[in-house]
Order: C-alpha cells, then sequence, then structure tokens
C-alpha cells in the first residue's frame, strides 16, 4: 500500500494528491493501515496523478476541466443550499438538488486534479449539511409511488444522486477530519444505501432500471466505506445469492447484441449505472470480468445504443422523449469508458460529435485518441437487434442505406419493455435526407416542466401515446393490443421470421401472435434500391387471418405538408367529427374520409425539400381516413401530427400492401423543382397458393416485384399465376424484377 505525503506539503510542492514510493517505506504500519481506509477506490490516486500530470496535453480533456471548473466556481460563489425537500421533478428544492450532486462529483475531481483544497472544503460543506439534513427526513412531501424518495419525489431520483455523490466523496474523503467522515459515512452515505436497499427491498430487487441506479448507488457506496457486504448485496441481490441485484439485471434486460429491453430512450438512461458501477467492479474487484461477463454484453450495449440511432437522435420507440440523442451525458460516459476497453476508433468519433469527455481516466483515454487523429467514422449499419435475454424475444431491425443519414427503415418487432412499453407490435419508422418521415409519437411528457403535470407522464401517455393507434401497425375493432394491459404482452412477444441485408433489397419479416385473441398477423418489409428510381423505397406487406370478421385498420403517422390527395375522398370543412371513442381514437379528428372500394390510392407530402409518395392498397375493399390529432384534448397537451388510417370492415382475413417512395427535390431558395411526380404508375398484390407477390410498375415500363411466402422453410418453392404471368422462387422471399 502506498502512502500519502501530508495534504500541507504536497500542497506546497504545488502537485496534486500522490504518493511517492519513498514515503511509503518509512511510515508505521498503524499510519498506512488508516491511509488505505480513505485513499479513493472508484478511480486510483496514481490515475487521478496521471490525468492532473497530462490532461492538459488534450484540448477535449482541457476543455473540459475548464467547463467544469467554471461550473463550479460559480457554484462555489452563491450561498450553499441544501433544501428541505417539497418540490415533484422540476420544481426548485428537486432541481436545486441535482444541482448540488453534480457540484459534489465535480468538485472532488477537481480538487484532485488541481490539488486546490477549495474544491475538497467546498463538497466536504456540502455533504456535511446533507448529514445534518438527512437524519431528519420521513417519505417526500411530494412522494410519488409506492416507494417515494427522501431528497427527491421517487427513490430513481435518491439513487441517482447518490451515485455521483459518492463519486465526489471518493475523491476528497481522505482530506477530511475523522470527525468529519464518521459524520458523513453515516449520516449520508450509510443511511442513504440502506434505505435504498434493506428498507426498499421492492424496488431494490425488480429487474428495471430504477433498481439498476439503485445497486449501483448501494455497491460504490460500500466500496468507498470498504462495507464488502453492502457490495455484495448490490452484486447478488439482499440475499446475497444471485436471484437479484446487478449481475440478475445484466443476465435478464440486455440481450446477447445488447438491446435493452425498454428500447433506446431506456438504455441511454440506464446505461450510466450499468457502465459507471461495471467500472467501479472493474476497478475493486477485477476478477468478476465484468465487462467480459456474457460475452461483454455492456460494452455490447454501448454499440447498440448508438446504432439505434438516427441523425444524432435516438430512434424514439417506446416512452421516449424526440430530442435525446447521442449527446447525452449518460452516452458521453458509456462512450468513454466502452472506448478505454475496447479502443474502437468508431467511438471517437461519437465523442468528436459529443464535444466531451470524462474527467477520468477514460474520458482521458478518449481525449487522447481524438488529439492523436484516431477516431473514424462510426460504422452505422444495417442490424436485427434481438430482444429477450436469450435473444428469442423478437428484435428490433435497423435497414440502412446510403450512410448515417440516408434511408433507414426501423421494424419494432420486440418485446413488450415492461411498464415501459406501447401497443405497437410489427410497427415501423422511416427516416431519409436526415429527417423522421414516418413516425413514432414516443412518450407524451414534458419532462421535468412543472406547468405540464408537473414534468411528469402525462394522462394522454396511456390515452393516446402509448395505443395501437398511435402507430403504424394493426389495430383490430378500434382496440389496444393484449387488451391494453402490459402484462398480457409480456408474455407474447413476435417471432422473427427472417432477416436478410443483400446488395439491392434488404429485408425483415415477423410475426405477431396473441395481440388480440384469434388473430395473428405477419409483417415483411423490405428497403429496395431499383436502377430506374432515384433513390431506395419501402415495400410493406401485411397479412392478417382471424377466427371472425372484425374491423381491420392500419394508420400511417407521417411527416410533412401533405402536396397531393390522389383519391377522392369527402372533406370535413365546417366541423371535425371525431374518429372513436376509447383506445386513443377519441383523440383524433377527421379530415376526410372515402367510402370503401377495392382501388390503390395514393398520398404525397412534401419534408425538408423532398418529396414522398405512400401507394397502399388491401386484398378486400377498404377506405381512406386522413386525421389528426388533437380531440379530446383540453389541456393542450399533444402534438398536432397527421396520420393517414387504410380501414377495412367485415373481414376476417386482409392484407395490406404499401410502397413508400422517396423522390425529386424543392429548393425554396432557388425556387426550383424537380422530380415532384413519383415515378411508380402502379402498384398491385397477386395471391397465390400460400404466398403474395407484390409487384410496382414504373415509369421506365420496367416492374419491380417482390415474392413473400407464407412458408418460410429455406428450400420450400412457391408459385403465384394472375393475368397469363407466373412468378416462381425458392424460399421465404425473392426478387422478381422485370
Amino acid at each position: 500500500m502506498i502512502l500519502r505525503l501530508s495534504l500541507s506539503a504536497l500542497l506546497l510542492a504545488g502537485t496534486a494528491l500522490g504518493a511517492t514510493p519513498a514515503a511509503a517505506s518509512t511510515a508505521p504500519p498503524a499510519v498506512v493501515q488508516a491511509q488505505a481506509a480513505t485513499t479513493p477506490v472508484l478511480t486510483s490516486a496514481e490515475d487521478w496523478r496521471r490525468m492532473a500530470e497530462t490532461g492538459g496535453q488534450y484540448p477535449m480533456f482541457a476543455a473540459e476541466q475548464a467547463r467544469v471548473e467554471r461550473m463550479v466556481r460559480a457554484a462555489m460563489n452563491r450561498e450553499i443550499d441544501v433544501p428541505v425537500p417539497r418540490d415533484p421533478g422540476g420544481g426548485y428544492t428537486h432541481e436545486q438538488h441535482k444541482r448540488n450532486y453534480q457540484a459534489i462529483y465535480s468538485a472532488g475531481a477537481l480538487y484532485r486534479l488541481t490539488g486546490d483544497r477549495a474544491y475538497a472544503d467546498f463538497a466536504r460543506e456540502l455533504l456535511l449539511r446533507y448529514a445534518d439534513l438527512y437524519p431528519t427526513l420521513g417519505a417526500h412531501p411530494a412522494g410519488r409511488g409506492q416507494i417515494p424518495g427522501r431528497v427527491f419525489w421517487q427513490t430513481l431520483n435518491d439513487s441517482v444522486w447518490l451515485v455521483y455523490s459518492v463519486q465526489g466523496y471518493d475523491a476528497i474523503r481522505e482530506t477530511l477530519s475523522d470527525a468529519d467522515r464518521q459524520k458523513i459515512d453515516d449520516l449520508v452515505f450509510r443511511r442513504m444505501a440502506r434505505f435504498l436497499s434493506d428498507e426498499t427491498p421492492n424496488n431494490f430487487e425488480r429487474i428495471h432500471n430504477h433498481a439498476t441506479w439503485a445497486v449501483a448507488a448501494v455497491g460504490m457506496t460500500g466500496y468507498v466505506l470498504r462495507d464488502a457486504e453492502m457490495s455484495e448485496k448490490a452484486l447478488m441481490g439482499l440475499q446475497k445469492d444471485g436471484s437479484a441485484g446487478f449481475i440478475a439485471q445484466i443476465d435478464q434486460l440486455f440481450s446477447p447484441d445488447g438491446y435493452y429491453e425498454e428500447g433506446p430512450y431506456y438504455q441511454r438512461y440506464a446505461l450510466a449505472p450499468f457502465i459507471i458501477f461495471a467500472r467501479a467492479i472493474e476497478q475493486n474487484d477485477p476478477a468478476r470480468g465484468i465487462f467480459r461477463h456474457r460475452d461483454g454484453v455492456l460494452l455490447k450495449a454501448v454499440d447498440t445504443l448508438v446504432q439505434s440511432s438516427y441523425g444524432g437522435y435516438f430512434i424514439p420507440i417506446n416512452d421516449a422523449i424526440l430530442d435525446k440523442g447521442l449527446d447525452t451525458e449518460e452516452l458521453v460516459t458509456g462512450v468513454a469508458i466502452a472506448y478505454a476497453r475496447s479502443r474502437d476508433p468508431g467511438l471517437l468519433s461519437i465523442a468528436e460529435r459529443q464535444g466531451r469527455t470524462l474527467l477520468s481516466p477514460d474520458g482521458l483515454s478518449v481525449a487522447q485518441g481524438v488529439a492523436e487523429g484516431a477516431a473514424r467514422p462510426f460504422d452505422f449499419r444495417s442490424v436485427l437487434l434481438r430482444d429477450g435475454a436469450d435473444g428469442t424475444h423478437g428484435g428490433l431491425g435497423i435497414l440502412r442505406e446510403n450512410g448515417e443519414d440516408g434511408q433507414a427503415l426501423v421494424f419494432k418487432a420486440t418485446a413488450m419493455g415492461m411498464g415501459h412499453g406501447h401497443f405497437d407490435k410489427l410497427n415501423w419508422l422511416f427516416y431519409d435526407n436526415g429527417q423522421r418521415v414516418v413516425t413514432d409519437y414516443g412518450a407524451a411528457r414534458f419532462l421535468n416542466i412543472e406547468a405540464k403535470a408537473g414534468g411528469i407522464y402525462l394522462p394522454e401517455n396511456n390515452s393516446w401515446a402509448k395505443t395501437t393507434v398511435a402507430h403504424n401497425t394493426l389495430v383490430v375493432n378500434e382496440r389496444n393490443q393484449f387488451g391494453g394491459d402490459w402484462r398480457v404482452g409480456e408474455d407474447r412477444a413476435p417471432e422473427v421470421l427472417f432477416f436478410e441485408t443483400g446488395e439491392g433489397t434488404q429485408i425483415v419479416s415477423a410475426r405477431q401472435t396473441g395481440a388480440y385473441d384469434g388473430v395473428i398477423f405477419t409483417r415483411t418489409q423490405a428497403l429496395v434500391e431499383h436502377p430506374d428510381l432515384g433513390l431506395p423505397l419501402v415495400i410493406d406487406l401485411l397479412r392478417a387471418t382471424g377466427s371472425a370478421n372484425a374491423r381491420y385498420d392500419l394508420p400511417l403517422h407521417y411527416n410533412g405538408h401533405i402536396m397531393n390527395v390522389g383519391f377522392e375522398a369527402q372533406r370535413a370543412v365546417a366541423e371535425r367529427p371525431v374518429l372513436g371513442r376509447a383506445d386513443g381514437y377519441q383523440h383524433l379528428w377527421v379530415d376526410a374520409s372515402t367510402a370503401a372500394a377495392q382501388q390503390t390510392r395514393s398520398l404525397t407530402w412534401l419534408l425538408d425539400g423532398r418529396f414522398y409518395t405512400w401507394r397502399f392498397g388491401a386484398s378486400a375493399p377498404s377506405r381512406a381516413i386522413l386525421a389528426e390529432t388533437g380531440a379530446n384534448d383540453p389541456d393542450f397537451n399533444l402534438r398536432r401530427e397527421p396520420l393517414l388510417i387504410q380501414r377495412v370492415d367485415g373481414q376476417s382475413e386482409v392484407s395490406f400492401f404499401g410502397v413508400l417512395e422517396p423522390h425529386g427535390r424543392y429548393d425554396g431558395t432557388a425556387e426550383t423543382v424537380t422530380g415532384a411526380s413519383s415515378r411508380i404508375q402502379d402498384i398491385r398484390r397477386v395471391r397465390g397458393d400460400g404466398a403474395e407477390v407484390i409487384v410496382l410498375t414504373l415509369s421506365s415500363g420496367r416492374t419491380l416485384a417482390l415474392g413473400v411466402a407464407d412458408d418460410v422453410t429455406a428450400g420450400a418453392a412457391h408459385s403465384v399465376s394472375a393475368d397469363g404471368q407466373t412468378w416462381r422462387w425458392t424460399g421465404p422471399w425473392a426478387r422478381l424484377d422485370r
């Protein structure tokens, strides 16, 4: 064990805290033991010294240190404020306690990097105030749920406070007097850790992101307080038998591909405690090989999260807020810690985009790599991210063409995603030209904005955002999938039938059983290129079979301004009727609708200088309904967004088919328009024995055809004939152009 020089001697020498081997050789054993009980354990003294000595050489690290110094100095210039908790999320006391943990965390790092005792003293004073306050607190007065927090309205935020504060405390702990250290140990960290574990076992032992924050907080506190039992409970559950705790969460919440059950938005949020605690485990218990656990699934999770983004923003499935992206604090942390272990140069390009890193050894590695020009473009690629602990509970398909901001088709065939999941099995989204074209509403929430229900999820999150009609997938009899019960949906994940990414055609298919009683539906989508078309297009085929006649609706939520309605419709000009009464339909104004007909139809809209034409039809007479969100919304909580619904009534089975074609360009500056007309003249569906063919007739006279079989057996042969033409192929699907 290395012995420290005294603090005063180090400061006189103008160095950061750090030991010299010579000092250790003459120190009495009792002194060595006392020092060992207080030296930093989450980041070693040697690593702190290395950062202090070399960090200024790397612009990204130096800039981050300067940014943090400005923030902490501003906090130090204000009167210390540790208020009695009062407000829910977004309120003054909530935000002040957030600022305080950020200040404790950052002041600890700055003390280690600069040797300036003022930073340590500031963190000490904050923590002593918490030592006075925390023992007086009971359940938060604005407490939310069955387990309210004490400092915050929910235990989740208490856990976040502890994760960051204990890191700052670890950095300054050896500077404290014995009395101050004992007071802060016992009245803040030990008490809070006990509250988050033994006193709230129902939260601590969940397999859920709230529990991930709790076990990370308690486990890291155990390391800092040298309490092995506390850390073991965090790792293995309160019974220390592996039935709960951090290891169980890694095993159950991530798929083998690193996909997190609740989706990218919550993967972003949960990534921080997973990756921060894992780094603490690696530092203090390297024999566990935590970053090798399950074939390195935590490092895969960082790559998967970046893959689950478009144009810098996370794909907003399930309860997601649209403006969260690659620059979030959690991913800054994830990129730094993952890069320090993988040395993946693609992660450095993400760090460059983020424009910052951590004041940690991992952040130093990132800053050094960037400064040395090691960054390479991140490999945004087509992937199937399997869902479920064993990878058999569906998956998220992402098909890409033409780089990060080119075309991306997202096919959602994932598991439910627990309580944050939406009732949207076999939903899809489409991105192009850096824009959201076929959209997902995400969550109905204005995070931490008190004026909107205190910043929590709005009532419309259940009445609209989670509903099936709020997504681009099948609705039966105007009801939510799984009867609107996510617990039912947990046991009925889709089955991915195939996923292939060959040149010119990328395709994915899945089947959903049990979303509606007696109904099975299969969806196949392809991202297709053709030399007669300027850009890749999407072909969509959804086939539903039921045990009784039903109403089948297929919505399409799109982003842009309508240029052309390619069908006759009755417009609702003077009054806007409401489409339905429940399950999201009560929030839809009807703008136009058609009578039922067998014909195919089209709709063209303009978005950011590019045109999009959706051609669509069904195997039975269908209606087209143009609608907009906003009905029955007295508090104006919903965004006004358009959608198109294709409706088939009174059928036991139906096939919906469509093609989305990006085309042309509008230049508002030059006042020029090119390619505003679709290059597809017609779309038709041909059904044969156990298979279907979608045929597109192009303006060039050629045809683009996609055959899709009901039987996905690799060697099965298929033949479909109509109007004197026959299409033959082997396997689940084939391109059949002529």
